[in-house]
């Protein structure tokens, strides 16, 4: 049986994701047999994960798709056991080893959470009896005490298992100290026994500066420190684990080509856009909520969403959609990427109420499709091919919907032999379902091509395990690793 160690944080994004996929990709650099593993996730962000013994596949947080690359293995759905994608401000999608448990409302689910451990424990066997190490990741703080009664993802799962905890603080925003010492001031001692030490993360200047800091720490909690990392660079390269990334990621506007990404409000799988970010040339924009599109966009691309209807609705409420009309009259390309591609048609059906009370909503009227929502999700890893470029794509569908129309006689692409999408008449709108469709760097390079820029030279995953690759360097380099996997058990 494998030997464990989880990573918490002071708090949410304070880049437990990044430092679990570096210490995954150490701890295998190492000649380990690891494994990622978080118990439960919250994320519109999701990727297609295979389950065991099954032949279908099943979605886990796009993190741990990450963290599984990063030990150079393939994912499971027993990597990320539970999953919740947030449909409103009060509610979620549940998603169980893979597959679709229900919905239900924040206060429902606390309740719920206790019966989900089961799932949780079954995942964890399945993955400490492959394993050397598996390296846990918690969920947004342990400091969240009000919520430990029913914890499945900090305290709760590092207590019943007994795994030892690394904290996470992030110097970067301030109050790291505080942070640290006030977790252990109201931590229950059955939780403070299990935290054996604590990392800073992105620190930025002369560490030397801080070891008044770690003495300060140490006097307040009597935690090893396992060291100080600076700010990590290579973390840019890495697809963002959730929209709280975006506010790092909306960009001056301008770049030789400017991309418009409007942040819906239930967006995802917005990392389709990091292969044009990579790009030297390109300068991907998003746009939050209350600001326009920027008339210098060349190209608008419509992300995925996880409430396509409420998501159309707040679209309108914002003017994008006259926006994006106006954008369209000056010539401009528009492309919609799964829930984006919905929006883009005429109309949306949702007879089930399968996203919410709403059961129809006028589209943008940019494609001449219309979408009816199913319950079955259609969650898959695909070969596809570019229908207008005549060029191999790799990717992944994770969807509810069909969509049909007079525009999909012009498909935009096959996916497993099959058309998939729609082309406006003159080829500047189109629509798909396919996401990672940038990541093939032959369809970049001539859809780039298209608009006049030099693009295409890097293949995308390449950049992403050289980036794993530096920063589980840089923390060799600054952290005692020898002690911090010593503490696994």
């Amino acid at each position: 049986m494998a030997k464990a160690i989880m990573l918490q944080g002071t708090g949410s994004d304070v880049g437990k994701s990044v430092l679990v996929a570096g210490l995954c990709r150490l701890a295998r650099n190492r000649g380990m047999n690891v494994r990622p593993f978080k118990p439960q996730n919250m994320s519109n962000n999701a990727a297609v994960a295979a389950i065991p013994g099954e032949a279908g596949a099943g979605e886990i947080g796009r993190a741990q798709w990450l963290q599984a690359l990063a030990c150079g293995v393939e994912p499971t759905v027993h990597m990320n056991p539970v999953l919740l994608k947030p449909q409103s401000d009060t509610g979620s999608q549940i998603i169980v080893q893979g597959k679709v448990f229900g919905t239900a409302r924040a206060a429902d689910y606390q309740v719920l959470k206790p019966k989900l451990m089961d799932a949780v424990m079954d995942s964890w066997g399945r993955l400490k009896a492959e394993a050397d190490l598996v390296v846990v990741e918690g969920a947004g703080s342990p400091a969240e005490i009000n919520l430990r009664p029913r914890d499945i993802a900090n305290m709760g799962f590092a207590t019943k298992v007994d795994v030892p905890v690394v904290l996470v603080g992030d110097i970067h925003r301030g109050g790291v100290i505080a942070s640290i010492a006030g977790t252990h001031l109201i931590l229950p001692e059955e939780d403070r026994r299990m935290i054996c030490g604590y990392i800073i993360n992105k620190f930025r200047g002369d560490v030397s500066l801080f070891s008044d800091g770690i003495a300060a720490i140490q006097r307040f909690t009597g935690w090893q420190s396992f060291g100080v990392l600076p700010w990590l660079s290579a973390a840019s390269r890495l697809p963002a684990e959730d929209s709280v990334a975006i506010e790092r990621m909306k960009g001056m506007g301008t770049g030789k080509l400017i991309v418009a990404v409007p942040i819906l409000g239930r967006i995802s799988n917005f990392d389709d856009l990091d292969p044009l970010s990579a790009e030297d040339d390109v300068e991907v924009v998003f746009v939050p909520p209350g600001e326009r599109l920027p008339e210098a966009a060349r190209l608008v691309i419509l992300p995925g969403s996880k409430s396509t209807i409420a998501d159309l609705a707040a679209f309108r409420a914002n003017g994008w959609n006259a926006d994006l009309l106006a954008h369209r009259a000056r010539g401009g390309a528009i492309i919609g990427i799964c829930g984006g591609y919905q929006m883009l048609g005429r109309r949306v059906f949702d007879p089930q109420g399968i996203e919410g009370n709403v059961r129809e909503a006028e589209g943008l009227g940019l494609l001449d499709v219309e979408t009816v929502m199913e319950p079955e999700k259609t969650v898959r890893d695909v070969a596809a091919h570019s229908s207008v470029f005549d060029v191999p794509l790799r990717g992944y569908e994770i969807h509810l919907g069909r969509t049909t129309g007079p525009d999909t006689a012009r498909p935009a692409l096959t996916i497993n032999g099959a058309p998939d999408g729609a082309v406006s008449t003159d080829g500047m709108v189109f629509g798909c379902y396919l996401h990672g469709l940038f990541e093939a760097a032959e369809f970049r390079r001539k859809y780039l091509g298209t608009m006049g820029i030099d693009a295409g030279k890097a293949d995308h995953r390449a950049v992403v395990e050289a980036a794993l690759d530096d920063i589980a360097t840089e923390m060799e380099r600054h952290l005692d690793c020898d002690a911090l996997l010593a503490t696994a058990r």
